[in-house]
């Protein structure tokens, strides 16, 4: 199985010659579940897309510093795609800056949450229409690092898990788009190094919140099973 990332951004240079960059870490989130699954990295901040929509079997939208809303000219392109790949229905993930973009983009909202940063460890629950995932109540962990939130999701978006500081956490439209605000991709030792890195950006109080909340596990292996099985058309046997 092919998937495409539309990468979206770069780690910064302090952090990516022991990370690696975005693609890499879906890379290795992905090939754990499934190793023969063959990713293949679209920069689409330099306007690079496949040359066919069907060249893989479904897309990633990878996070971005960028905001969804932001006049700029590839991300206005990326969103157009968006709106391809939903009118073909099209096999999409969007993460973090993704799940921003197709809210933003087909009809929704996104905006700067006036809760401010959500930083660190967040838990989200599962919604009574999250079937396919576990049962109404459940909670899932991931790490999360964003200020835009979406405030208005897409039209026919069904919410799947929510948490306290981001009511729409997870999203999903038809059998083709599902979404999540935080990060499967991200190991608790990138983040803490991201935390560190931009400390100057947080209020205090906020940044100790975050790297305290570290310390819990997340259930990102979990999610990426979730991500592996949406893409390949399978519900997931695989519940938290």
């Amino acid at each position: 199985m092919k998937i495409g990332i539309l990468n979206a951004d770069k780690v910064r240079p302090e952090l990516a010659h022991h990370f690696g960059e975005y693609p890499g870490m879906f890379g290795n989130l992905l090939l754990n579940i499934e190793p023969d699954i063959e990713i293949v990295v679209y920069d689409v901040i330099s306007g690079v897309y496949p040359e066919m929509i069907d060249e893989v079997q479904g897309y990633i939208i990878t996070g971005s510093k960028m905001s969804v809303y932001e006049q700029i000219g590839w991300i206005k392109q990326l969103g157009k795609f968006v709106q391809e790949l939903h009118k073909k229905k099209k096999k999409l993930i969007g993460i973090c800056f993704g799940h921003q973009l197709v809210a933003h983009f087909l009809g929704g909202k996104t905006q700067k949450s006036d809760k401010g940063w959500g930083i660190g460890i967040h838990e989200s629950i599962l919604t009574d229409s999250a079937k396919h995932y576990g049962i109404k109540g459940q909670n899932y962990n991931l790490v999360c690092s964003h200020q835009d939130q979406v405030v208005k999701p897409a039209p026919s978006s069904v919410i799947l898990a929510s948490s306290e500081f981001c009511p729409y956490s997870m999203l999903q439209i038809g059998d083709h788009f599902l979404t999540f605000q935080g990060h499967p991709e991200f190991n608790k030792d990138f983040s803490r190094s991201l935390l560190d890195l931009r400390k100057n950006d947080f209020e205090e109080n906020t940044y100790q919140e975050g790297l305290d909340s570290l310390t819990k596990n997340t259930d990102a292996h979990e999610v990426g099973r979730w991500i592996v099985n949406f893409i390949k058309g399978n519900p997931t046997s695989h519940q938290l």
